[in-house]
């Protein structure tokens, strides 16, 4: 079977690059010791949408699992919103916060996480590089800890127009990021 353009009729594998490819950006794996924050910078504004994949883990103490924060071109004034539901399957949660320094998107395992276990996290930043309009961030991020586990979905805004040029995640609670966790930025062509 082959694949047919909506755009030009023409059929072809090639045709992949054409119709919302991806291309890898960057990519960071942590090393021993850990850091305390990610940053993604020259981010090049030839693509429609990004999207961020995360393997994550941090070293908080006391709990198995952590949230962590996202400003964008070092941004920290109060233009970021976010809203989040979380379910563990037994219990939900809802929340949200207006008028906040950092938009809320993934969650990381924590120091009382078994200690193979990662959280899986996928972010879309829409239209990063329009001019017209306030840039939506969405995530999707779970994990499981062998009979635990959670998963939630976030969206946040950033009440700016201008284009996204750097993106830099760091633990919400003083914390960092463990060996072997990996960020990886993708372009998406739209």
């Amino acid at each position: 079977m082959s694949i047919t353009s909506a755009k030009s009729g023409a059929t072809g594998i090639s045709l992949a690059l054409e119709n919302n490819f991806m291309e890898p950006i960057a990519s960071t794996l942590v090393g021993a010791g850990g850091v305390n924050q990610i940053t993604f910078n020259d981010i090049p504004q030839t693509y429609k949408h990004l999207q961020i994949r995360i393997i994550g883990r941090d070293n908080r103490s006391g709990v198995s699992v952590n949230t962590s924060s996202l400003n964008i071109n070092g941004e920290k004034g109060t233009n970021y919103s976010y809203h989040a539901v979380y379910g563990s399957g037994t219990s939900a949660l809802a929340t949200g916060l207006a008028s906040n320094t950092f938009g809320v998107n993934h969650q990381s395992t924590a120091g009382s996480a078994t200690a193979s276990a990662f959280a899986a996290t996928v972010i879309d930043i829409l239209d990063y590089s329009n001019t017209s309009k306030n840039k939506t961030i969405r995530s999707l991020s779970g994990y499981d800890d062998n009979s635990t586990g959670r998963i939630a979905l976030w969206s946040s805004l950033w009440m700016s127009t201008n284009p996204v040029t750097s993106i830099t995640f760091a633990p919400v609670v003083d914390a960092s990021y463990q060996q072997y966790s990996r960020f990886s930025l993708y372009g998406i062509k739209g």
